[in-house]
């Protein structure tokens, strides 16, 4: 049975802290140590299961601060990220160039700001897609047209096709579309038990 927003629902309901603002992506065949200098990263200490991530990066967060905070660890060949407060995934000026030989699947959401959430493919240096999360209407990229179908289907919002449970299915649905194009699950135990590989990066 093909993947749906439905499949989806523990994470804001499991994880509000994160869920109330975050960044996921999955890169294929980039290591952490390769994807944090790729970020042009500097490490930072372990640490176990995301409360523990959400915490240190919000412990970082200030008036004064200047980089994010994220964690990252492997999926067979897939490094997934984990970014509590922090965008970099969907950052093209950041996110094309860290593509380069490698598929790049991001999507965030910021609850404070307005819902502020966006989904993002990025494969060689290219823009393959890129979409607001509660505007499936205005897709860009090269290969937007070829998934309209599977993004309707997996339960974003379309004006045209307005209902009620759209806004509540635009975090779910990204996570289920990242799974549609890589084949990684991100699962409440990965989420909750993993050993976190620990760095931050510089905004732009």
């Amino acid at each position: 049975m093909a993947t749906t927003a439905a499949d989806y629902m523990w994470f804001g309901e499991d994880f509000p802290d994160l869920a109330e603002s975050y960044c996921v992506t999955l890169v294929h065949n980039v290591p952490p140590d390769e994807l944090l200098i790729r970020l042009g990263g500097q490490s930072a200490p372990e640490v176990n299961g995301v409360d523990a991530l959400v915490d240190t990066a919000y412990d970082l967060w200030g008036p004064s601060i200047t980089r994010t905070y994220f964690g990252m660890t492997t999926l067979g060949p897939w490094t997934p990220m984990i970014e509590p407060n922090g965008w970099h995934g969907v950052n093209e000026e950041r996110a094309l160039p860290a593509s380069a030989g490698t598929r790049w699947i991001s999507h965030y959401d910021n609850v404070s700001a307005n819902n502020d959430g966006s989904f993002l493919w990025a494969e060689d240096t290219e823009l393959r897609l890129r979409f607001e999360l509660r505007e499936a209407d205005y897709l860009t990229g090269t290969r937007a047209g070829d998934l309209v179908d599977v993004i309707r289907r997996l339960g974003f919002a379309f004006s045209e096709e307005p209902t009620e449970t759209d806004d509540n299915l635009a975090v779910p649905a990204a996570f289920a579309l990242a799974e549609h194009l890589t084949g990684i699950r991100i699962t409440p135990a990965l989420l909750q038990d993993t050993t976190f590989i620990c760095g931050t990066a510089e905004f732009r």
